[in-house]
């Protein structure tokens, strides 16, 4: 079950959020009975996790919390059901790095989304090889959402 909650008062699409995450547990082979949540916060909110669990000054994008260390599945033997984690992103954040990238506000949050799922699922990019890995992936994904969202939106 994926659980989705926007305490950031910055309107923001949870359906698509919602399509978004049951797209990357499907594409890998992720039990749809896992349990994820996915919380949007304000600043103040998400500047106290960072220092709490990162020891870091200000707000971040993205923090996410990995409980049961489930990994990806395959078509043959997917993640059995359990704890994925939580996900927390910070949309205000998100804005200034979207108005950065060029892209909008729903583009950068499916980015953060995507990339805090990863994270509960034991990807990382602290090397460089770990970092392609997971980075090529993230845009694997994302590129296969984009095209799933262009088939609904023609159907």
């Amino acid at each position: 079950m994926i659980d989705i909650n926007n305490e950031s008062g910055v309107e923001v699409d949870l359906d698509l959020v919602l399509r978004l995450a049951e797209h990357h547990l499907g594409a890998l082979f992720v039990s749809g009975d896992a349990d994820l949540a996915i919380l949007m916060v304000d600043e103040p909110a998400m500047e106290q996790l960072h220092i709490e669990w990162m020891d870091e000054p200000g707000p971040t994008d993205v923090l996410s919390f990995p409980m049961d260390e489930l990994r990806p599945g395959t078509s043959d033997k997917p993640t059995p059901p359990g704890l994925l984690g939580d996900i927390v992103v910070c949309p205000q954040v998100a804005e200034q790095q979207a108005e950065t990238a060029g892209h909008s506000l729903m583009d950068e949050i499916c980015l953060l989304t995507t990339h805090g799922m990863l994270h509960v699922l034991g990807y990382d990019h602290a090397l460089p090889d770990e970092e392609r890995r997971m980075f090529g992936l993230q845009r694997e994904l994302l590129v296969a959402f984009a095209a799933e969202e262009r088939r609904r939106r023609r159907s």
